[in-house]
């Protein structure tokens, strides 16, 4: 109950802060708020890898987003859905279709990104890494701007 509470609390503050400081939905969400919620899987990862452990490490986020797909959007939608006369939730993105495919795509970027660093976690994986996030963030944003039109709609 308590991490609903401080879920919704996180969300609503981020949106008055977007709103006041004119920053858009989505970049609030797609920055501030993943950097906030992943904040606890990287200190976590630091961790059990200066152990040794980065096998751990490196399934501790994969779990965690894992978790948040599977959970974290579908069991708030059932409740909503079960109040609502198990209606359909309604959701509204432009190109949503275009960033499920760019998050495929992404997976794919990174999987091959790995093995081309031999498996082994290295400042050029983490650059690369990071490149690709940015480079996600980017058409994200383009996408919900609709600075780039997504050719399928949902």
């Amino acid at each position: 109950m308590w991490i609903a509470i401080f879920s919704y609390l996180m969300v609503w503050w981020a949106h008055q802060v977007g709103e006041t400081m004119g920053i858009s939905e989505e970049i609030m969400g797609l920055t501030i708020l993943a950097v906030g919620t992943s904040i606890p899987d990287l200190i976590t990862s630091v961790i059990v890898a200066r152990k040794g452990l980065g096998d751990m490490a490196v399934s501790s986020s994969v779990g965690s987003n894992i978790f948040d797909i599977t959970m974290g959007l579908p069991v708030p939608w059932l409740m909503w859905s079960s109040c609502h006369g198990f209606a359909p939730v309604p959701v509204s993105s432009n190109g949503l279709f275009c960033a499920i495919v760019l998050l495929f795509l992404m997976l794919l970027f990174v999987i091959i990104s790995i093995a081309l660093c031999h498996w082994k976690m290295n400042k050029k994986l983490g650059s690369t890494m990071f490149l690709l996030y940015f480079i996600f963030l980017l058409l994200s944003v383009m996408l919900e701007d609709r600075i780039i039109l997504c050719p399928v709609s949902i």
